[in-house]
């Protein structure tokens, strides 16, 4: 593995060893450890039938929420949560071991295409539109040198039919990261079943309420097991846009998806073949736009 960054004293990056790279990256600790900590194994297997699998995404659920677990009451919760305290560190970082975290999330992520090609590393995809086509993915391999047949491997796919659906999916998904590496979970399309599901100004407030439970999930998801999370939204058209808007459509879900995203990409036709990909909102970068075009072979830069 190649050496990450971090900065000394001085300001200045310097290389990460790689064997201390490596330490982050069993970045969880399995629930049944607690089993070690005098926790009874029946109350383990409560917690992993409630879809809790490992000590970093129990500490992301209140007391509330697991003493509506059946079987576990008020001290056994109590218990359980002080003993997961044990096993990790949840208290404050400097800010070079952040650095240090962060450096290892962008390495990994991009180590994406080595680890898809047989590595240690898959890719979770959710359907909830039915639009996902692995054939498109041979000639993108090919590209890149890569074995087709390694890639499709290395992505495990679900339909998705209900919001509902959707979810349970997502508690289902955690199991398997606790038993083996991921690295990308793509959600296509997170805001389309909830559209369908819910109808009418009536149901609005309950459909973004479990928008925002959904998408909380994702971003446990994100930092419990150490994945990056991809999903894609849907435009609607802005009556109040006013007429002298050229384009006058905007992203489904407001705000309550707005804030849930890091990084914010608008996707619209260009001429032609062309596709243009603007940056909507980023905290670390400006606004701008490139022009690419989708290809046989991929996705390729529009003026190649």
């Amino acid at each position: 593995m190649a050496p990450s960054r971090h900065a000394d004293e001085g300001g200045q990056l310097q290389l990460i060893e790689p064997d201390r790279v490596e330490e982050e990256e069993e970045c969880f600790e399995s629930i049944d450890k607690l089993i070690s900590q005098g926790i009874n194994a029946g109350d383990v297997k409560k917690l992993q039938d409630a879809g809790i699998y490992t000590c970093n995404g129990l500490m992301m659920h209140t007391k509330k929420s697991l003493t509506g677990i059946k079987g576990l009451s008020e001290a056994k919760v109590d218990k359980i949560c002080e003993a997961a305290e044990k096993l990790l560190s949840q208290g404050f970082m400097t800010g070079s071991d952040l650095l240090i975290k962060i450096s290892y999330f962008c390495l990994m992520k991009m180590q994406l295409p080595i680890h898809m090609h047989g590595g240690n590393g898959k890719v979770a995809y959710i359907d909830t539109e039915g639009t996902f086509r692995p054939e498109r993915i041979v000639p993108i391999a090919e590209r890149f040198g890569m074995d087709a047949n390694a890639v499709l491997d290395n992505i495990i796919y679900a339909r998705a039919y209900t919001y509902e659906h959707q979810y349970n999916l997502l508690l289902g998904l955690a199991a398997k990261m606790a038993e083996e590496p991921f690295r990308l979970l793509i959600v296509d399309s997170v805001i389309a079943l909830f559209r369908v599901d819910f109808s009418g100004r009536g149901e609005l407030a309950e459909r973004q309420q479990k928008l925002a439970q959904m998408l909380s999930r994702l971003t446990k998801i994100a930092e419990e097991f150490n994945v990056a999370v991809y999903i894609t939204n849907q435009v609607i058209a802005d009556p109040g846009g006013g007429m002298f808007i050229t384009d006058p459509k905007k992203p489904a879900g407001g705000h309550v998806l707005a804030h849930a995203a890091t990084i914010r990409l608008m996707l619209r036709k260009g001429k032609g073949e062309q596709r243009v990909c603007k940056i909507f909102d980023a905290p670390n970068l400006p606004e701008g736009e490139a022009v690419f075009q989708v290809t046989q072979g991929g996705i390729m830069d529009a003026k190649d």
